[in-house]
């Protein structure tokens, strides 16, 4: 069969040939229409993900959308390797293949799965959102932030605070839900706005970013001062760099509660659930996300595409017939 293969560390898929996978008991042979292109599947092609296997060869990809044996349409997520998402067809165990509402088109579904999942499931798993807080979305430009911000609204966020480095696309999440936009411009005017905005209470906080804006953000909360409301912020990714310096006065001086969302802190059956819960909502909500299809055989052009704006879909010969 034709797929993405990562044939070693820190190289890009190739199109060509893989073995033909073959389900086991407890597994579903699919039949992939269209698997999107994330930061995390390239992180862990490159082998820098703390998920990475180290083996190689593999077929590239994460999760997508496609056909079972008997028809059924399903969103699926974690092939069993050395086997992924981008290729014909894979191998996935049946518990993590879940039924695609009638009115979510494949496409849709393989873009919005990988970057709402993240807020999803930081919000629900993580700091259990409730109805009427106020939230910042750290990092809320690109397409996982941009989602971040409708979803906060969805679950019931009464104020979503976003932040961003280009003024232009962070004015445009406007039209998203958010309430207050603040620039990640110089340090000292970014901490000014930070507490200024915690002094009127931020409950969550969701990091993609990490990096200085996040130590501007700890700090702040932190000088809000022990009478603020006490916040939960969940950090998902690290956009800005892998890590931060924080004085340990900023942990004991608060009421902050600093914790992860991703593989590992969040167990798989709870993973699924939140995929589940965020399909469903998809086309009720009104989601929205950029997409942009290409055919898998393009695979080696558009791997390094520029996904910053929207989410490239590689499409296979099932999903044209």
């Amino acid at each position: 069969m034709k797929a993405a293969i990562v044939r070693g560390p820190h190289q890009a898929p190739v199109y060509g040939d893989f073995a033909e996978p073959a389900a086991s008991d407890g597994e579903s042979l699919v039949q992939v229409t269209a698997a999107a292109l994330s930061p995390v599947v390239k992180s862990r092609a490159s082998g820098r993900h703390y998920s990475s296997s180290g083996q190689f060869p593999f077929v590239a990809g994460i999760d997508g959308t496609g056909r079972l044996d008997d028809g059924s349409r399903v969103y699926f997520i974690l092939p069993r390797a050395p086997y992924g998402s981008m290729a014909e067809r894979t191998v996935v165990p049946s518990s993590q293949c879940l039924p695609l509402p009638a009115e979510l088109d494949d496409v849709a579904a393989a873009a919005i799965a990988n970057p709402g999942m993240s807020s999803w499931a930081a919000f629900t798993e993580r700091a259990r959102l409730k109805v009427g807080e106020t939230v910042l979305v750290n990092g809320a430009t690109g397409t996982a932030g941009r989602l971040a911000v409708q979803i906060a609204k969805h679950l019931g966020a009464k104020k979503v605070i976003a932040t961003g480095r280009s003024v232009d696309a962070l004015r445009s999440t406007t039209a998203f839900g958010a309430d207050v936009t603040i620039p990640l411009t110089t340090e000292a005017d970014l901490e000014k706005s930070f507490v200024k905005q915690f002094a009127d209470g931020i409950d969550v906080v969701i990091d993609y970013l990490w990096g200085k804006s996040a130590e501007r953000l700890l700090i702040a909360g932190a000088k809000a001062g022990a009478d603020a409301v006490p916040i939960r912020f969940v950090q998902i990714g690290a956009v800005s760099g892998p890590e931060i310096t924080l004085p340990s006065a900023v942990l004991r001086s608060s009421a902050i509660e600093l914790m992860g969302s991703g593989i590992g802190s969040v167990s798989r059956e709870r993973f699924l659930g939140a995929i589940a819960g965020l399909l469903q909502a998809t086309v009720p909500a009104g989601f929205k996300i950029a997409s942009k299809p290409v055919l898998l055989s393009d695979v080696e052009r558009a791997w390094s595409s520029d996904d910053t704006m929207s989410r490239t879909v590689f499409l296979t010969t099932g999903a044209l017939d």
